[in-house]
């Protein structure tokens, strides 16, 4: 240090050598922060001597150079660029760094790239709030909305890639750089698009990028723009969701169905590069034929049945069982099973093909028809009690009704509730076979036809103008009602109650009474009997009951008068 305050003088060794310095070039005015390159004259334990052109040499530490499995490549005699930290520390060495100058020049090759906005490559190192750390040579920061041209929710899954960028903002005194990946890709696109769509047209098989699935279908990148592959052009057999047949990233062949130059809209398909199945498919499939497939589909009105690629036939709900009420396909079959069936019925037009899996068995009520015929008596179990009947099980599966109009000639079921009192579920029943209908499944009972019908004889028993006795069981506003025996009633009209003008019959008759009256007409296929109390002339010319002229002058049946009645009665039990 005592050397460096003596005053420099010409004849000093000092002077002498910086004069030989001057004269022979080798003088490096280089200062502090400079890059210099400098020579390697030795190599020590933990430092590299490097030779700059200085009076003195520098040391740079052993690990700032790169290694090969383990060992320093760095020998005497390399030539090695470094930035110069300082000329002189307090020991008068010169300050060197090899790290630094390895940055050094990174910072300069960013920042001409970005000056002529080129691009450059770096590797994805982390997740950080906002986006993602980029390692470009010196860590970069790559927002959220500028990794792709789509928003992109998962991050993660770009850590550890390696791509290309372009230098949004630079600045090497805040050692701040912003990348973006998405106007790289953009520019791609827009190059990749103008070659596209010099080849796009309708009809066109291109080759495609499996962009993004949807439930309804998949977009797919043609190369700068992208079509949409709606679900229903993905295969010509059934797709329940297109990530059955697709994955992102997956490259496809795909045709142009339509293409809309003014939208861009692009619409491709898949299942149109092959022939459509359906074609000539009532050749191969004929009615009456046995099929075997798999079962594909279960819903509420049967199931499908994949025959084969792209075809499929559906077994309703109503196809699977001569007598089982089927209520959901799942009661009889499972996804998956191999089954056969029966083919019913093909239509190409419509691309249906219906199948039926009872067909493979005896109709049951074909035997039902043999051994149970019209008319034969059968006796079963009572199934279930309704509000309109009951229904008895005559064969395994098969069940009949008789309605409530079938339990008796004479006896009405005023109440449904009745019903449930006069039959149990369980109860032995005999009943007569009035109706088999195999198409629609029905067979019609009948308890009444086991006995004969009362108003068969009753014409021979209550002749024209024969004296009966009853009780009146109802009175109405035009008349009462006479029970003659059970199930038989006859009705006396106001007109020929023999009630004088004026006087009103409801006053003069009770529910109870017994009367005498005298048959004027009997009617078995309406089954009624018309009586009087008056005096009879003759025979009469016609049922004065049947229509009568009321007090308005209107004509009234005896339908009428009978719906009256009935309404009276259920007024009475009430």
């Amino acid at each position: 240090m005592m050397m460096m305050q003596q005053e420099l003088t010409p004849q000093s060794p000092e002077w002498l050598e910086f004069e030989r310095l001057l004269t022979e070039g080798t003088f490096d005015a280089s200062k502090a922060g400079d890059l210099v390159t400098g020579t390697v004259v030795g190599i020590e334990r933990d430092y590299v001597r490097i030779d700059i052109g200085y009076k003195s040499e520098g040391a740079v530490p052993l690990n700032q150079f790169p290694t090969l499995e383990g060992k320093p490549q760095v020998n005497v005699g390399d030539v090695v660029e470094v930035l110069l930290l300082s000329p002189e520390n307090e020991y008068g060495e010169i300050v060197l760094s090899k790290d630094r100058a390895d940055q050094y020049r990174v910072w300069l090759k960013l920042e001409d790239a970005f000056g002529k906005n080129e691009g450059v490559r770096g590797k994805v190192v982390q997740k950080v709030k906002g986006g993602l750390q980029v390692d470009v040579g010196v860590p970069a920061f790559l927002p959220g909305s500028q990794i792709d041209v789509r928003p992109q929710r998962n991050l993660d899954k770009f850590v550890g890639e390696e791509m290309e960028f372009r230098i949004l903002k630079f600045s090497r005194e805040r050692g701040n750089i912003v990348l973006s990946r998405r106007v790289v890709l953009e520019e791609e696109r827009k190059a990749l698009k103008h070659d596209t769509l010099v080849h796009l047209a309708e009809g066109v098989v291109m080759e495609g990028v499996v962009k993004n699935i949807t439930d309804y279908g998949a977009f797919i990148d043609l190369g700068g723009i992208d079509g949409l592959l709606h679900i229903t052009d993905m295969s010509w057999g059934r797709v329940n969701h297109p990530s059955e047949l697709l994955q992102a990233g997956q490259t496809v062949p795909v045709v142009v169905l339509k293409y809309d130059a003014e939208r861009e809209r692009v619409s491709l398909g898949m299942k149109q590069l092959n022939p459509n199945p359906w074609e000539k498919v009532e050749e191969r499939y004929v009615a009456g034929r046995t099929v075997k497939g798999s079962v594909v589909s279960l819903t509420d009105y049967g199931a499908f049945i994949k025959l084969e690629e792209g075809i499929e036939g559906l077994i309703h709900v109503s196809e699977m069982s001569w007598t089982k009420k089927v209520r959901h396909p799942s009661k009889i079959l499972n996804l998956s099973d191999e089954v056969e069936a029966i083919i019913l019925e093909v239509s190409a037009e419509q691309q249906r093909i219906s199948l039926g899996l009872k067909q493979l068995q005896p109709n049951p009520w074909d035997q039902l028809k043999l051994e149970h015929p019209i008319g034969s008596k059968v006796v079963g179990k009572v199934r279930s009690v309704t509000d309109f009947g009951i229904f008895i099980t005559v064969m395994d599966g098969i069940d009949g009704l008789v309605h409530v109009s079938d339990f008796s000639w004479t006896k009405r079921v005023k109440d449904p509730k009745d019903i449930g009192e006069m039959f149990k579920k369980g109860d032995d029943i005999e009943a007569q076979v009035l109706d088999i209908d195999p198409e629609n499944e029905r067979l019609s009972l009948s308890i009444k036809h086991l006995t004969p019908d009362i108003w068969e004889s009753v014409p021979h028993r209550y002749p024209l103008g024969a004296r009966v006795k009853g009780n009146i069981n109802s009175i109405t506003d035009f008349g009462v009602f006479v029970e003659l025996e059970e199930g038989v009633e006859g009705l006396i009209h106001v007109s020929q109650l023999g009630v004088a003008k004026g006087e009103a019959h409801q006053d003069k008759f009770n529910v109870g009474d017994n009367v005498e009256a005298e048959v004027i007409n009997v009617d078995r296929a309406e089954r009624r009997i018309s009586l009087s109390m008056k005096p009879q002339r003759g025979a009469k010319k016609k049922d004065d009951f049947a229509q009568y002229m009321d007090d308005s002058g209107g004509a009234v049946t005896f339908g009428d008068l009978l719906q009256q009645q009935l309404g009276g009665r259920k007024d009475e039990n009430e």
